[in-house]
């Protein structure tokens, strides 16, 4: 701990600080080195993943949330160019609108994982900047919750991410994506926008194939127009033609092949940034289009 200390300091953590957030850390947090090494493996489907995290009550709450804040939702969008539907339904897919953010001390996580060797110096690199944010005075080190990872707030940062892209939207010199709606919201679309995020894109669609299809095409390192989908048999799931447009789409088959297919654009891939994951892009990408049908 000493080390850290040290390392900390070094990085320009004030002393009060460091006094206050390791001082009584004397060793790892069993609850978190655990749930690193028990991890379970990921045996649900695609389409399970998908359907349990689009339910009728996350469709209804966040439609709620879209007649709630309208007007931090329009001020969002037209600073950072991310549409209201796509903030939305990753607030909801993250934390359900808030509910589930994570009762882990952020800061005696990262310190417990830090020292468990198995990717001890990314959990370092985190620690140091989850005490900068405490440093600045963003959160009392009381409140800073998250997950077992170190994930924080309505819209599951890490520290790094936070350091890099949160916002304080509300103007009162703390960002808080603990607490403040505007702040996660201008957060999460302020790391879509740098991401590269397309306002003039949606995330892509489910289609359907023709009998026969070549699934040597299937893939996120393939790419071709939309026409050429089009030519090649691909249609919307209800058998209507393709959008004209011509942007380059990527097909997937994310339970093999005669499951169902997906064609994604740019902004899937940016949705992936945010987390490596085709099965939480989707999500992300489904209960979007769900929001954007009710009022």
């Amino acid at each position: 701990m000493v080390g850290l200390q040290t390392e900390a300091a070094a990085a320009g953590i004030s002393h009060r600080t460091l006094e206050r957030a390791l001082a009584d850390i004397k060793k790892p947090l069993a609850k978190v080195i655990d749930v690193d090494r028990k991890q379970p493996e990921f045996t649900q489907t695609v389409q399970d993943y998908v359907s349990t995290r689009i339910s009728g009550y996350r469709i209804k709450d966040g439609r709620k949330m879209k007649r709630r804040y309208p007007i931090w939702l329009g001020r969002v969008e037209d600073r950072h160019g991310v549409q209201r539907r796509f903030i939305l339904a990753l607030w909801g897919i993250e934390t359900n609108y808030g509910r589930h953010t994570g009762n882990f001390p952020v800061i005696e996580a990262l310190v417990s994982l830090s020292y468990d060797g198995r990717r001890s110096d990314y959990f370092r690199r985190e620690l140091l900047e989850a005490l900068r944010i405490v440093d600045a005075g963003h959160i009392p080190l009381k409140h800073m919750k998250g997950s077992w990872a170190g994930a924080m707030g309505q819209c599951q940062f890490m520290p790094s991410v936070f350091c890099a892209y949160a916002v304080d939207a509300e103007g009162d010199g703390r960002i808080d994506i603990w607490h403040s709606v505007p702040d996660v919201l201008a957060s999460g679309a302020n790391f879509l926008a740098a991401s590269g995020w397309k306002n003039d894109q949606t995330w892509g669609r489910p289609v359907k194939l023709p009998k026969g299809f070549d699934t040597s095409l299937v893939g996120l390192e393939k790419r071709l127009p939309l026409p050429k989908w089009q030519a090649l048999g691909v249609r919307r799931v209800d058998g209507r033609a393709l959008p004209r447009r011509n942007l380059d789409a990527s097909l997937l088959l994310p339970d093999g092949p005669g499951s169902q297919a997906y064609l994604v654009y740019d902004n899937f891939r940016v949705l992936r940034v945010w987390n490596k994951s085709n099965a939480f892009a989707l999500a992300v990408g489904l209960l979007s289009d769900q929001l954007a049908k009710g009022k």
